[in-house]
């Protein structure tokens, strides 16, 4: 067994934020993984994390909740601190529990159900690319970052006149460094106040809705049983934060990635013109944007990953946007490809943890494409976009783009985009 490496002097901080909004991790990832141990990231003179940057190992890590368990936090910002949603939120519970918990919630999520509100998303998702075609300049990131929640939103029964505001305090909850989203008083008081909000608007609704119970996702989490009873009050709350995370997490930065680095490279052309992509080359942008970008886990017992032993207690980090571009997985790994297949992607995580929502997204993002193809055509950029500063999500919160409408209305028909 060889010792654990640590990163150069001169390797960027892949804790700090400023990193993927105005930096490049990637040369970091791939030299990392190159190297036949694990490397050790100090946060501080306490705190500190192995990173898990191969696709083998990030998919052994993810897969195996028995020797890493999600229930002592999974985001980084939690590190060194315990998780006060652990056994009660799923993104924070392992199996057993965490699998009689999903129950209902994963089939009404499931494939079928969400095939039968195909044309509901469709007619949510419509409206808001529609000013695409008015000649003007149009924000597309801000555009997708709203998208999911009014998806979600209507499948959860929120009320419309929250979305707005319910989007934008999702995404401070991952992006309290961002100064565009940051209140005056910081990071730390950003972020207490959008998780207060958040919690506070959940336990009012909640509240309300078990006398009127419908057919919507809250109430499905409402009227659940498991082990024995019902969710407590803290525990659908919690569910109910995870699930517009989850959304709003995913959801906006595939298409954001597309549009902000292929515009008039040819690929939006190719796909456009060939509907028979459509598959491969959606799981293919998801591959490539990694819109989580990392997950924490810690070692509940000694475990050795590539030659490198890892203690009980230890934090590893898996960062998905290096496994889904290694190249022992991904043949070109560095290249997008809208062919590429197979496409065994870890964007929605894998194993128990697999993203509960990957349906409504992957049904989201699939109607999102196919009507920006057959509407719009001729994309152009109209100014720099810009990345949003987390370390937790990998996307865009700027794109200015133009696009004219579709000759004849259907730019899948001959219309060069």
């Amino acid at each position: 067994m060889h010792a654990a490496a640590a990163g150069p002097a001169e390797d960027p901080d892949l804790v700090d934020p400023a990193l993927y909004s105005d930096g490049d991790p990637h040369p970091t990832w791939r030299r990392m993984r190159a190297m036949d141990t694990l490397t050790r990231h100090r946060v501080d003179e306490e705190r500190w994390f192995w990173n898990i940057v191969r696709f083998e190992e990030a998919d052994r890590v993810l897969r195996d909740t028995a020797t890493f368990t999600s229930e002592r936090g999974t985001m980084l910002d939690l590190l060194g601190t315990d998780d006060p949603a652990g056994g009660k939120q799923l993104a924070a519970t392992d199996p057993p529990r965490h699998t009689e918990m999903q129950g209902r919630l994963k089939k009404a999520l499931a494939i079928k159900s969400v095939d039968r509100q195909r044309e509901m998303i469709r007619d949510l998702v419509v409206p808001l690319i529609e000013p695409l075609g008015d000649g003007g300049t149009f924000d597309f990131a801000q555009t997708m970052l709203a998208m999911p929640m009014s998806v979600t939103g209507t499948m959860m029964g929120l009320p419309t006149a929250d979305w707005a505001w319910l989007s934008r305090l999702t995404t401070v909850c991952i992006a309290a460094d961002d100064p565009e989203y940051q209140e005056p008083g910081g990071r730390d008081s950003t972020l207490k106040a959008a998780h207060r909000d958040l919690f506070a608007y959940f336990q009012d609704l909640v509240r309300f809705r078990r006398n009127n119970l419908g057919d919507d996702l809250l109430s499905v989490l409402i009227s659940t049983e498991f082990e024995g009873r019902h969710m407590a009050s803290e525990e659908i709350v919690a569910n109910c934060y995870s699930l517009l995370l989850g959304a709003n997490v995913t959801t906006p930065h595939p298409p954001n990635f597309v549009m902000a680095e292929f515009v008039g490279t040819g690929v939006l052309q190719d796909w456009a013109a060939h509907p028979e992509v459509d598959e491969t080359a959606l799981n293919e942008a998801l591959r490539w944007s990694s819109p989580v970008n990392h997950f924490l886990r810690y070692a509940t017992r000694d475990v050795e990953i590539r030659n490198t032993r890892i203690k009980a207690g230890d934090a590893v980090v898996v960062w998905l946007g290096s496994a889904n571009r290694d190249e022992a997985a991904f043949p070109r790994g560095g290249e997008f490809d809208i062919r590429r297949k197979p496409n065994k992607h870890l964007a929605f995580g894998i194993g128990p943890h697999y993203c509960i929502g990957h349906s409504v997204a992957r049904v989201s993002l699939k109607t999102l494409f196919h009507e920006l193809f057959t509407r719009f055509e001729d994309f152009q950029p109209a100014g720099r976009p810009e990345r949003l500063r987390s370390n937790f999500v990998s996307g865009y919160k700027h794109i200015p783009i133009t696009a004219r409408r579709a000759r004849g209305g259907n730019g899948r028909a001959g219309g060069t985009l």
